[in-house]
């Protein structure tokens, strides 16, 4: 967990390891499980929105758990979202969830 607080401090190392793990994910989906390209693409985009919707919640606490509330807004939105840990994270489940499903995908016939 270390590193990947680490590597979200910059936006450039999130992203370069966002599109890293993303560009893997699909070329192994390509190369090695025989997706398309594009077939590749719309996959790893569905499994990559729903495992940010699975991750959002992880870590979360409200700004009326953490006693600072700022004025004007909702008491139960979110303090500190670490949206770029979430994304690493998200990146690296959904790349893992991607190669499974590409692995999957052929011995169920679709």
């Amino acid at each position: 967990m270390r590193i990947v607080g680490t590597v979200a401090r910059s936006l450039a190392a999130t992203l370069a390891v966002v599109t890293g793990l993303s560009g893997a994910a699909i070329a192994i989906g390509v190369a090695a499980f025989g997706l398309t390209l594009t077939g590749a693409l719309a996959l790893y985009f569905l499994v990559w929105w729903t495992t940010l919707f699975a991750v959002l919640p992880f870590g979360v606490r409200s700004q009326a758990e953490a006693g600072d509330v700022t004025p004007g807004s909702d008491p139960g939105a979110p303090a500190l979202p670490a949206l770029r840990e979430k994304a690493v994270l998200t990146s690296l489940a959904a790349a893992l969830v991607f190669t499974l499903v590409a692995w999957l995908l052929p011995l169920a016939g679709l």
